[in-house]
């Protein structure tokens, strides 16, 4: 079997149990000076597939009420994937992850198309086949707020988008789109208000086309990376993130003005902590180079978070209701030994914990994730302007390809869990984007307080049940809807 190149895992004598031996040592890094009992329990973890999820909630819980503490966290587990990771060369030279951006070096042009189409000066919201504007977006923001689906945070600050359109214009700042083609990401958006965007991602004709033809309809320039030569964009274009982060690297060099690195990027399983790590590589690089660059991340819902005691009250008022599938509690809690439907939090909690990590997502998907928190955590205490905001559930193409997840997103309506559709949720992620440039957040004394800011969870942390509780019965109702 051929070895993978690029950004790769560290070489066993084996070469089995690969990704769990790196995830154990990453957490057991993370956590060993400030919490080296929990260390020692990562680093003992025998099974870490079905084993991760109590160590990724012991990466939280260890840095509660002390600032310093989560901060360390971040720094020594961001230290560790540095560390750990390799770069393989085409050759089959196993060098450390720095290696990744000392080349070789291929060669990027760079095309800009678009900035002839329109430009929306105002903020609209498409949702359920209307697009909202005005005092239709502040009612749909007032209903999330009532139903739980959003913090109060984050309608304030889409209200400080629309009552400021003249923010939707980032003044030149150039946003570079990591995974330009994500469905989450913010490029359609960014294009639609006239702003620039460079585009990374796989050479993918189709991605292309479809990226082209939205440049093509709006006001903003998309700058493309891609082969030298003439002949058709979209077959040309692309650039990898996974092989060939240098050649990235010597693109962004080429940009003029202020850089906001978006980090957009996913793949499925073991890949996704190779792109991930590439992709810290790279932010690492491009912000000592470039100093005044901003980063943007999504988080994402099916995490483990710090939530304010606003959201345990509302958690706890919900599970005293009695309607709906709260008739069926006892007998569902009986049943199942107590594991069905367990109230989300103690009462009176602040914070709380909500442990939304989804197991059938795997530990690959949790350190990914994790990778891209600790960065913003560390960026921000040096001073960056970090925008880092909990994304919605969202049916995109990655989720709804798992049968289960499809099911369970189908049904998470009975238990208080609103599943967004792509372009909601792009949209409003790309308005929480535009504020927080305008409005770089400030450092907090906690972590978890940064996080929390401006969060639109779908209602996971508002939720009367622990949502892995709830999540097999959500499939089970679902199930019909999620088939059709």
């Amino acid at each position: 079997m051929t070895e993978p190149s690029g950004v790769i895992f560290p070489p066993t004598a084996t070469g089995t149990g690969v990704t769990s031996s790196l995830g154990r040592a990453v957490v057991a890094d993370a956590l060993r000076a400030v919490d080296p009992i929990g260390a020692a329990a990562a680093q003992r973890e025998t099974d870490w597939r079905r084993g991760y999820l109590v160590h990724f909630r012991r990466l939280v819980e260890a840095g509660l009420g002390d600032g310093d503490a989560a901060r360390r966290i971040a720094t020594d587990g961001l230290a560790s994937v540095g560390e750990r990771m390799r770069f393989r060369t085409a050759d089959g030279a196993v060098e450390p992850l720095s290696a990744a951006l000392k080349g070789p070096v291929e060669p990027l042009t760079t095309v800009t198309v678009g900035g002839q189409g329109r430009v929306d000066k105002e903020l609209t919201l498409p949702y359920r086949g209307e697009r909202l504007r005005g005092d239709g977006i502040k009612r749909r923001l007032d209903a999330w707020l009532a139903a739980g689906i959003i913090e109060p945070s984050c309608a304030e600050a889409v209200r400080a988008v629309q009552a400021n359109p003249d923010w939707l214009d980032l003044g030149g700042t150039t946003v570079v789109a990591l995974g330009a083609g994500a469905e989450m990401g913010p490029v359609p958006s960014l294009l639609r208000w006239g702003n620039p965007v460079a585009a990374v991602d796989l050479a993918r004709p189709a991605l292309w086309s479809r990226l082209l033809e939205t440049a093509t309809r709006y006001g903003g320039r998309l700058h493309v990376p891609a082969a030298e030569g003439d002949g058709d964009l979209a077959a040309r274009a692309g650039a990898d993130l996974l092989h060939g982060v240098a050649s990235v690297a010597g693109w962004l060099d080429g940009f003029d003005g202020r850089l906001v690195l978006g980090n957009y990027v996913y793949a499925d399983g073991a890949i996704n902590v190779r792109l991930s790590s590439a992709v810290d590589a790279l932010t690492g690089h491009v912000c000592q180079a470039r100093p005044d660059t901003a980063l943007a991340f999504l988080a994402t819902p099916t995490d483990v978070f710090a939530v304010p005691g606003e959201a345990v009250a509302h958690a706890e008022q919900a599970y005293g209701e009695p309607a709906g599938v709260t008739r069926l509690r006892r007998p569902l809690r009986l049943l199942s030994g107590g594991r069905l439907l367990r109230r989300n939090y103690a009462p009176g909690d602040d914070p709380g914990i909500c442990d939304s990590l989804v197991a059938q997502q795997g530990p690959n998907y949790a350190l990914s994730k994790r990778v891209h928190r600790w960065r913003a955590t560390v960026a921000r205490a040096e001073g960056v302007t970090v925008s880092m905001n909990v994304a919605p559930p969202t049916r995109t193409r990655s989720v709804v390809k798992n049968r289960a997840l499809a099911a369970a997103y189908a049904g998470a309506h009975r238990f208080g869990v609103e599943v967004f559709e792509p372009a909601t949720s792009n949209t409003l992620m790309a308005a929480l984007l535009v504020h927080d440039l305008h409005n770089p957040p400030r450092p907090a004394a906690e972590v978890w307080h940064e996080e929390a800011q401006h969060a639109a969870h779908g209602g996971l942390w508002r939720c009367a049940y622990a949502p892995r509780s709830a999540l097999g019965i959500a499939a089970l109702l679902g199930w019909g809807a999620a088939r059709g």
